[in-house]
């Protein structure tokens, strides 16, 4: 079968069907669908409502991803006051003496001693469990995290259909909405949130 031939005629007749080809490459001619199959901007006006909701959506991409930043920085003041709470906490235990004939000493060894008998000493334990290097799971931290990333993943996937049809107007508007969003929100995603 010859594919040259049946692309020629083929596409013609799939296209009445209601099957219209993607273009691949870049082009202003009108007819791609745009996320949804009824949707196909073709009028002018449409496509520059088109135009103006991708441009939205990419400054909305690059705020978000502005916000995941400063909850990050956030969540993680969050966590290292956590930590020093629980060493404040073990610090203390080990500079007291305990009632139940269990005491710590300067290394985090457990002195336990039973009545009348010798004194045993515990390797320390405490000073391993502060060695941790995977934060724990924390779900008012990690819950929203996942939700976050989540929903940008999917502006993301949005974003990226767009550019795949090929429509010079939408990558345009896609580009400066990502460079506009990036110049007012770039600096708190960067680290620079105190």
């Amino acid at each position: 079968m010859d594919h040259s031939d049946h692309a020629g005629h083929g596409g013609d007749a799939g296209a009445g069907a209601g099957h219209a080809m993607m273009i691949p490459y870049f082009h202003f001619t009108t007819g791609d669908h745009l996320f949804f199959k009824e949707w196909v901007p073709s009028s002018p006006g449409a496509i520059a409502g088109a135009c103006i909701g991708l441009f939205l959506l990419a400054i909305i991409e690059r705020w978000l991803t502005a916000i995941r930043a400063v909850f990050e920085h956030h969540w993680q003041q969050r966590a290292l006051l956590l930590s020093s709470r629980y060493s404040e906490g073990t610090s203390s235990l080990s500079s007291s003496s305990r009632t139940d004939g269990k005491s710590l000493d300067e290394s985090g060894s457990v002195k336990m001693r039973e009545e009348g008998g010798p004194t045993t000493q515990i390797p320390p334990v405490l000073p391993r469990l502060r060695l941790r290097t995977i934060p724990p799971f924390v779900a008012s931290h990690d819950i929203p995290r996942g939700i976050l990333h989540a929903f940008q993943a999917a502006l993301g996937y949005l974003l990226m259909l767009a550019v795949m049809t090929f429509r010079v107007e939408f990558i345009l508007c896609i580009v400066a909405g990502l460079g506009i969003g990036e110049a007012f929100f770039g600096r708190l995603s960067n680290g620079s949130v105190h």
